[in-house]
């Protein structure tokens, strides 16, 4: 019993986890070339709906889908959807200019309203809608490993090949920003754009593939909340909001490193279900009243890990230099 419930809590941790560390990865990304986008829970509204309506779509116009079509389909047009989030943010704070801050809270609401607009036309007045074939592509696990390897077996390799995606992409984005002259040339970018134009760097250019391709990375988190973590079912609500903001708040406890996210991830998967799984293993009841305090655990480990961090003052610890700070040539 208690080995069960801890490997059912492993579980959702990871696919808790997957969820914010795709758009904890995107937004990284991001802050690196010196954008502050707070239109993360947004762009993966973005994402998630795009995913589902195109995989939702495909399934309803032929007789029988194919598992594999789905899960192209719904990558892409997840990743252009939200792509497109992260262009329209672009082309306001690079090239207008405006003020980050009040950009990214504003894409925050357009990509909620339009995903969930959108979304009660496939409702069609149900309270969900859902995609199976898509679903049982992307929760499809790995068979051998699964199933002959005991508990281990269970722990590593019982997810869908999106959670071992976002571990591959965490992994290439450290080596693209700390092995490769183009990703040293984005963290330049993000400390100091006015030494890097100097130096020939097209800093505008820079800003804008990092906050597009990041955002595409953030939508893809959506999309897997709702055709995994989610049972392949859209419903209108605000749980995609709630962990877009933990993903930011991931930025933040992982002080800005792919690879932290991995951990901090899984971190924060572990102690947003400790409510629901800790009791069990305990043998206590009667704890519903307080899982809205244990939900809070992970927010409030990033307050710690800010203070923190601020505290020691050590250089590669703090943010971009220039985060959120608009770039104006004519004053280089």
């Amino acid at each position: 019993m208690i080995e069960t419930n801890l490997l059912a809590w492993i579980a959702r941790a990871v696919q808790f986890g997957t969820i914010i560390m795709f758009g904890s990865l995107g937004e990284i990304l991001t802050e690196k070339s010196g954008n502050l986008n707070l239109g993360v829970p947004g762009i993966m509204y973005l994402g998630a709906f795009a995913g589902f309506a195109s995989a939702y779509t495909y399934e309803n116009a032929v007789d029988q889908p194919i598992g594999i079509v789905c899960i192209i389909i719904a990558m892409l047009c997840a990743f252009a959807a939200s792509a497109l989030g992260g262009l329209i943010y672009s082309f306001l704070t690079i090239t207008l200019r405006a003020n980050q801050n009040v950009t990214g809270l504003a894409l925050t609401t357009f990509g909620m309203g339009v995903a969930n607009f959108f979304g009660a036309l496939l409702l069609k007045g149900e309270v969900y809608t859902a995609a199976p074939v898509a679903n049982a592509a992307f929760i499809a696990k790995i068979p051998f490993l699964s199933d002959h390897l005991g508990v281990v077996g269970k722990a590593l390799f019982s997810y869908g090949f999106v959670a071992y995606l976002a571990i591959i992409v965490a992994i290439i984005m450290h080596y693209f920003l700390n092995k490769t002259r183009t990703g040293l040339n984005l963290r330049a970018v993000g400390e100091n754009p006015a030494t890097a134009d100097a130096a020939g760097i097209n800093v505008t250019k820079y800003k804008y593939l990092a906050t597009v391709i990041g955002a595409g990375i953030s939508g893809i988190g959506g999309l897997y909340y709702v055709l995994d973590y989610n049972n392949g079912i859209w419903a209108t609500t605000g749980q995609i909001e709630a962990l877009g903001w933990l993903a930011v708040a991931l930025v933040i406890f992982t002080t800005w490193r792919p690879l932290s996210a991995i951990w901090g991830a899984y971190l924060f998967g572990l102690l947003y279900w400790l409510y629901n799984f800790l009791p069990k293993l305990l043998g206590l009841t009667n704890v519903d009243r307080t899982s809205d305090l244990y939900q809070m655990i992970p927010y409030v480990v990033t307050i710690i890990v800010l203070v923190a961090v601020s505290l020691r003052r050590k250089r590669e610890s703090q943010p971009p230099a220039s985060l959120g700070l608009a770039y104006f040539r004519e004053e280089r």
